[in-house]
């Protein structure tokens, strides 16, 4: 992996941590939160266990993992 290939799966990562923290839309019902949160925190597990991080701080997406 590339130095941008990481600060882009980094930024895809802390988009979802971001959605995730942001909370249910208003205009959202709630099955689609459901599925859109289990979607949101696979993503973060999945980009937790690849090994190619470096100095990048993943406590924000471990703690939206959760």
């Amino acid at each position: 992996m590339t130095d941008l290939e990481i600060a882009q799966n980094y930024s895809a990562a802390l988009d979802s941590v971001d959605l995730i923290n942001a909370g249910k839309p208003s205009d959202m019902s709630d099955d689609d939160w459901t599925d859109t949160l289990a979607r949101n925190k696979e993503h973060l597990t999945i980009m937790l266990a690849k090994d190619y991080w470096t100095n990048e701080d993943l406590s924000s997406l471990t703690a939206a993992a959760a």
